[in-house]
Order: structure tokens, then C-alpha cells, then sequence
């Protein structure tokens, strides 16, 4: 029997857009069904297994859905984020898994259907109108499309884009004058099929060489960096280790166009993408000894190329995928910093903010890109940028939202847009852009954008910023304020990246976010200022750290304010939190 369901919204692909876009479009009322390949979701976040995540990381940028998750993150996991030196958060795959499962099943007007991929796409002329899976379709006034690879733009042919554009294109600098060895050997960013590995202490079960295996492939993947600081790199609790090693290691590329030619080719890459991980792994447990193994029950059981395994990933991790040809493109020079300024221009029609640097991911080739990257609270971060909303609308289709690494966006810019808490930002704007439509009865294309960014910035969960600034945080009283301001001012917007209404009165929250943390542990010690945003600390007492030297960080304005005013050789107290991966103390409030 082929069932017929009815309903408001259709999110398709249960990964970090989808799910929050099918979350925010329930909690804002309407009527939604989602419809994941996989028993997990959050993609990126939980069932791709990239559980320490990139980007939007200081407590300016803590908003939204992406805020909610990290609140609930730090509720869950009882050991602390605070593990590895890739990121400040991470944490077991579960653990994200159990909180969308949760966020989910608590919305009565969510129906979420596991197990199906989408066949089809349902047209009526220039309108989607729903998708047929195996065994049911389903009719939506507004269909998204959240799938890894951008599945829906392929089977509705909804114009999309897939690979590298030339420099003439867009004029972006860091795109190529012409096609070259380079473009032709990776149409798009190389994947990752994430290994979850252990320290036992002890002998561990041999990890076995899968077919093809290549030792040379891997030689010399943590020269400069040392043993230790690798495995730290993706530490999670529990001496466990996310493998996502992009230096001679688990990255999989060799004609990664098959992932969207049909599915006999498109299995052939999963499974060499698959058996580069294993064989990855199996020389990481022959070069630093047999302690080092398959970390047991991190994911569900199932079968991945005749392997029962709970230590590999649910799917790769792919950073990029068919990319829709919106109302607009996000090109290279809307991520990059204003001249003289630390952030990029503000759209119009911001609905969603990211800072990730631009990564791009080709083993074996070096691709240099333009610098977006800035050092603030001691260490490195990126420039804040925004998403436009014509960028998730198709020109010429209606009915239709993309959510994802889906969205209109040029081959060189999905290299900072394609993180994870950007991706969950975008996707919360397309739920909340999805139920304003059925609300309005209208299509995306009419939409009023600032009715959009209004109900984003006073969303009654968490509000989520669309206007970007370093020191505007959530428990600022003016927050609100000032985000309806630039809002309507866009062009006024401070390429400084910094509010200035805020800035002279940023002691004012000093001692509010001292008192939260008052009854925390201390250490006093000498700071010293190695170069601009570049701190030392050498620890006096208490007496088992005397002598140590540890590098200062922080994701607070008012500690950035107050770091950036210290001279060497002062004496302070610092509360915080220590990460032995990374060496550095978090901090959370100074006293001199």
C-alpha cells in the first residue's frame, strides 16, 4: 500500500539544516513531516560523526538553535566540552543525537519518518508540491530540501550548480583563471568518512587493512604536529578520538563526481571512502602502538560494506554538495573582511551569520584562498559574514526552499559556508521562513524578508542574531535593540565588526559575569604579551600548576576588552577552565 500524507511543510534529509529547519517550522506552528535516511539526526553534528564543530564559537554567536544545542551540550555531557584543540566544543555523537531525537519528538506537529530517501519530486508547472518515497508521498504547500548532497535539486531539476566557477564567473580572487589539474581532479571538496578510535590503555583488537590499502598514502600525516597533539586534535571524552584528519589522512576525493552519477558509481566512492578511513586507522594503531583501537558502541550498529560497525560514522561527512541557482549567489567577496575592517559587508536580507575561516579540502594539493581569518580573545577566529535570504530561494520555482550545502553559493565560498553551526542558522531561517509562508499563504519569492529577520531576532526560545558584531551578547539588555537598528541600517553597519554603542559600556557586564562563575576554581600568574592577541600565562598558584605556562583564550568580549589592556609582567587572577589538548585556559573573568 503506497500512503498519501498532506501537510504544510516537507523537510527532506534529516542533517544539521533539515533538522533545524523542520524543528523551527514545527515550533513556529505550522504542520510538518521530516523524512531522514538515517535513525540519527543532525548530519554534520551526530550521524556524519564531526561531533567537534567549527565556526560561530564566541558567546556573540551562541544564538538560536546553535545556542540551544550547546546549552544542552554542556547540560549532558558531564565531563565538559572543553577536550580537544580543533574546537572548544566536543562531545559523544549520542549526546548531539539524543538532543535533536528529544527536540523533536516534544512537537506534536512534527511527524518524523526514518529509513527513505526521496524518488521523485512532485511538480505542478514551475511549483514543487511534494515527494514520493518508496512506500508513501507526501503533498507539502513547501517543500525544503535538507539532504547531504542536494538530492531534491537533482530529481525536481530545480538549476543547480555542482563543481569549481572560474575567476570570470563571480570575480572572485581565489577562484581559477582556467580549468586545470586541479579542477579536474576534484569537481568538489573531498569527504571524510569519520572514524571514531580509542585509547584502551592496552592491547587493543587489531584494526584489519582493508582492500587497497596504501601505506604511503599516509606517511609523515602528523609530521609537525607530533603524536600525541594529532589524537588530541578531535579528543572527545572518554580517551576516545574523532579521525577527520585533512594532512595525509582520512579525506577521500579520487573521482568524488560519482557521488551524484548513479548509484552503482556513487556506491563504488562510498566504499573506497570507507576503506580509506579503516586503512587510515589501521596505520595510526601500527605507527602508535596497539593501545590504540576501534572505539566500541559510538554509533548505531549497521552494516557498511560487509562490516557490522559502531566505530564509523552513519555516512561521510561531505563538505559540499549540488548547489542551487538562488535569487542571488554568496560569492567570495561577501565572506571576505570590508577594507580596514574585521567583518564583511551586512546584507539586506541577512537572515543567518557564520565566522569560519575558508577551508577547503584537496589532499595532496595546496589551494591558497583569500585571508578572512582574524586573531580576537587570543587566538584565531574568522570574520563574520551573513547569509542573504535570496540565497535559499530558487529564481524561477516556487514551493521550494534549499537548507544546506545546498544553497546558492559559489564553489569558493562554500568552504566557510558549509560549517555546522552555520548550516543549523540556516536551516533555523528556512523553518521560520517556511511557516511565514503558510502563515501568508504566499511562495518564498514574496516573502517580506524583515517580517523574517524580526521573528528571528525574537524568537521566543533563543533568539538567533542576523547582525553580527564581536561584542553584542544575548544577556546584553540592548541586544534586541541594536539588532533591529542594523537591521534597518544596514548600510551603517561598522565593518569593525564591533558595536559601537556597546564598547564604552562593556564594563557594565564585567561583574554580572564574575558573580556567575565566583564560586569556580582560580590561578593566579604573571601575563605576558607575546604580540597582539597573543597571551602567556604563567602560573604562580596554586601550587601543583606553579611554573606552567598556558596560553590565554577567551570567547567573552569583556575579557577580550580586558586582555587586550594588560601589560606585561602584571599579575592577575584568572577563573576558567583548563584544556590540556590545547594548552590554553579558557577564560572567564580577570581580576588583577
Amino acid at each position: 500500500m503506497h500512503n498519501q500524507y498532506h501537510t504544510d511543510v516537507l523537510v527532506v534529509g534529516g542533517g544539521t539544516g533539515g533538522t533545524a529547519a523542520a524543528i523551527q517550522a514545527a515550533r513556529r506552528g505550522a504542520k510538518v513531516i521530516l523524512v531522514s535516511e538515517f535513525d540519527w539526526l543532525g548530519g554534520m553534528l551526530t550521524s556524519a560523526g564531526v561531533t567537534v564543530p567549527d565556526g560561530n564559537e564566541l558567546k556573540a554567536f551562541q544564538t538560536g538553535l546553535w545556542g540551544e544545542f550547546l546549552h544542552e551540550l554542556h547540560a549532558e555531557q558531564s565531563e565538559g566540552l572543553d577536550n580537544s584543540w580543533v574546537s572548544f566544543f566536543s562531545y559523544e555523537p549520542r549526546i548531539g543525537a539524543q538532543i535533536f531525537a528529544n527536540w523533536v519528538n516534544a512537537l506534536p506537529n512534527l511527524q518524523w519518518i526514518s529509513g527513505y530517501v526521496p524518488l521523485e519530486v512532485l511538480r505542478q508547472g514551475n511549483c514543487i508540491t511534494g515527494v514520493r518515497f518508496d512506500s508513501f508521498t507526501v503533498h507539502a504547500k513547501i517543500t525544503i530540501d535538507g539532504t547531504e548532497l542536494g538530492d531534491l535539486l537533482a530529481l525536481g531539476e530545480i538549476p543547480y550548480r555542482w563543481g569549481w566557477e572560474l575567476q570570470s564567473t563571480f570575480g572572485e580572487k581565489s577562484a581559477p583563471v582556467e580549468y586545470s589539474y586541479l579542477t579536474q581532479k576534484y569537481s568538489v571538496q573531498a569527504p571524510t568518512w569519520v572514524v571514531v578510535m580509542q585509547d584502551f590503555g592496552s592491547d587493543a583488537p587489531a584494526i584489519p587493512k582493508a582492500l587497497n590499502y596504501d601505506e604511503s598514502l599516509f606517511i609523515g600525516a602528523w609530521d609537525n604536529y607530533g603524536a600525541e597533539k594529532f589524537m588530541n586534535y578531535g579528543r572527545l571524552p572518554g580517551n576516545r578520538f574523532m579521525i577527520n584528519w585533512p594532512l595525509k589522512g582520512n579525506d577521500w576525493g579520487e573521482n568524488v563526481g560519482r557521488l551524484v552519477e548513479q548509484e552503482p558509481k556513487r556506491q563504488e566512492f562510498l566504499q573506497e571512502c570507507f576503506w580509506h578511513s579503516q586503512n587510515f586507522a589501521h596505520f595510526i594503531q601500527s605507527q602508535l602502538g596497539k593501545r590504540y583501537g576501534l572505539a566500541p558502541d559510538v554509533f548505531p550498529a549497521r552494516e557498511l560494506f560487509n562490516n557490522i560497525s559502531t566505530s564509523f560514522a552513519l555516512h561521510p561527512y561531505y563538505r559540499e554538495s549540488r548547489r542551487l541557482i538562488g535569487l542571488t549567489t554568496l560569492c567570495e567577496q561577501d565572506i571576505l573582511p570590508s577594507d580596514g575592517g574585521n567583518a564583511a559587508p551586512l546584507h539586506e536580507d541577512a537572515i543567518a551569520i557564520g565566522n569560519y575561516a575558508n577551508d577547503h579540502h584537496y589532499p595532496g594539493i595546496e589551494f591558497p584562498l583569500q585571508p578572512k581569518s582574524i586573531r580576537w580573545g587570543g587566538r584565531w577566529t574568522g570574520t563574520p559574514f551573513t547569509i542573504p535570504y535570496r540565497c535559499l530561494v530558487p529564481a524561477d520555482v516556487d514551493g521550494f526552499f534549499a537548507c544546506e550545502k545546498n544553497i546558492s553559493v559559489s564553489h569558493i565560498a562554500n568552504g566557510a559556508t558549509r560549517l555546522q553551526p552555520v548550516a543549523m542558522n540556516i536551516g533555523q531561517a528556512v523553518g521560520m521562513a517556511a511557516a511565514l509562508c503558510i502563515e501568508n499563504s504566499i511562495h518564498p519569492r514574496y516573502l517580506q524578508v524583515k517580517t523574517l529577520q524580526i521573528s528571528l531576532i525574537e524568537n521566543l526560545y533563543l533568539p538567533n542574531a542576523i547582525v553580527p558584531f564581536f561584542n553584542l551578547t544575548l544577556d546584553n539588555p540592548e541586544w534586541l535593540k541594536w539588532q533591529k537598528y542594523y537591521i534597518d541600517n544596514p548600510t551603517v553597519y561598522p565593518i569593525s565588526g564591533v558595536c559601537p554603542s556597546i564598547a564604552e559600556n562593556q564594563c557594565l557586564y564585567i561583574h554580572e559575569n564574575s558573580v556567575k562563575i565566583r564560586n569556580n576554581k582560580y590561578v593566579t600568574g604573571i601575563f605576558h604579551l607575546c604580540s597582539q592577541q597573543d597571551y602567556i600565562f604563567t602560573v604562580t598558584t596554586p601550587s601543583q600548576y606553579e611554573g606552567q605556562t598556558w596560553q590565554l583564550v577567551t570567547l567573552h568580549p569583556h575579557v577580550d576588552s580586558i586582555l587586550k589592556n594588560l601589560t606585561s609582567g602584571e599579575l592577575i587572577k584568572l577563573w576558567g577552565r583548563y584544556n590540556s589538548a590545547g594548552n590554553w585556559l579558557l577564560v572567564e573573568h580577570i581580576e588583577k
